[in-house]
């Protein structure tokens, strides 16, 4: 894609992209030995979870904070991180966050995710900011008239700005764009990834594909290209961009039915996304997955977390979901009054186990006595 305007000078970033595969490649083992703190823009790959809430009613828009939605608690970050998870996933709303478009942040809103921050930057975790609005706000489509791409740079510069803490703080663009067709949402993330470099936002940003950022649709022509095709050549001043995609267990892929497919089912899909990923010298994020807890789901999302533990190609995940007002969500990881949910048992090991580049085997190699980085 061609860069509009003036831009920010192309520099590399803490970590740039080829620097950071060779650091991911080379100190995975020791920085896990050493116990060193991941965050945002850290070497350790981001692991962790959605934490719901601050999303909830949708109907019921901007609505009563903790009577129509909520936020997550302290105990909710200190569970997830003594499990080992240094990511969490914040959905929240566009409508909630900025009543009117183009207008100063809501005071409440920004209030409580300033408190997720602190909860998270005090837990050694990333808190990853994601606007869940599905290219859309009070049901007008982005990009459809009322609401401009500009609206959307607007929202996400006074966050960047309000947030400015990058080593704690992510920015989830927009989840799950299906309203709009993929070659429009893709100039659209380009213009603001863009739009925020040249705010001066050194954030990790965190792009979704177009449509529901299916792994099993990336290479599909839908809304005339394919997500392969439109994001290709994603480009960042600083390399501090990933892709983020979605995969659910069930039949048609939803999230919203109990069965599962086989195990082998994805290995396809997630390796033919990889390749592509290293081909086009993109970082993916798999930032909602989840299973059922019956045995053969467990399998499944075995095999998903094995198939995205690559750290050179695959940034992190989160798994969907947990947050304290699922109830018995079929998906929910949340703890049920103090007791791990079955999922838990799968997750915990890959919180704590990242260092394992080698998925084939599940051995993980030891770095080397004499390891020298530049």
């Amino acid at each position: 894609m061609t860069q509009p305007g003036t831009t920010v000078p192309v520099r590399r970033g803490r970590y740039g992209r080829t620097s950071w595969r060779a650091v991911m490649a080379g100190i995975a083992g020791l920085v896990m030995a050493t116990g060193a703190s991941a965050v945002c823009l850290g070497e350790a790959p981001l692991r962790g979870v959605n934490l719901s809430g601050a999303e909830f009613n949708s109907k019921q828009l901007p609505g009563e904070m903790f009577r129509h939605y909520t936020y997550p608690s302290a105990g909710d970050f200190q569970y997830f991180a003594e499990k080992g998870a240094n990511l969490v996933r914040l959905p929240i709303r566009w409508e909630r966050v900025q009543r009117e478009l183009r207008s100063e942040l809501d005071g409440g809103e920004l209030a409580q995710i300033r408190k997720a921050v602190s909860r998270a930057r005090n837990n050694g975790q990333c808190l990853l900011l994601d606007l869940h609005n599905y290219a859309a706000w009070h049901g007008n489509v982005l990009g459809e008239g009322r609401v401009t791409t500009g609206d959307l740079i607007d929202v996400w510069q006074r966050l960047a700005r309000a947030l400015d803490d990058p080593d704690h703080v992510a920015l989830g663009l927009m989840n799950e764009p299906f309203r709009m067709d993929i070659a429009d949402w893709a100039k659209t993330a380009q213009d603001t990834l863009y739009a925020l470099r040249e705010h001066g936002s050194e954030h990790l940003v965190v792009v979704s594909g177009g449509r529901w950022s299916g792994v099993h649709e990336w290479f599909k022509v839908r809304t005339g290209t394919t997500n392969a095709d439109a994001f290709a050549g994603l480009e960042d001043p600083l390399d501090r961009t990933v892709l983020e995609v979605h995969q659910y267990l069930n039949e048609g892929y939803s999230g919203t039915r109990q069965d599962c497919l086989p195990p082998e089912h994805f290995d396809g899909m997630f390796e033919k996304l990889s390749r592509w990923a290293d081909e086009n010298d993109q970082q993916l994020l798999l930032g909602e997955f989840g299973s059922p807890p019956r045995e053969e789901c467990l399998a499944s999302l075995e095999r998903i977390l094995h198939l995205s533990n690559d750290p050179s190609t695959w940034r992190g995940w989160a798994y969907w979901a947990a947050g304290a007002w699922w109830g018995d969500y079929f998906l929910t990881v949340h703890p049920d009054d103090g007791q791990d949910r079955p999922q838990m048992s799968v997750l915990e090991v890959f919180f704590r186990d990242w260092s394992c580049a080698d998925v084939k085997n599940g051995q993980c190699p030891e770095p080397p006595e004499d390891l020298a980085v530049d």
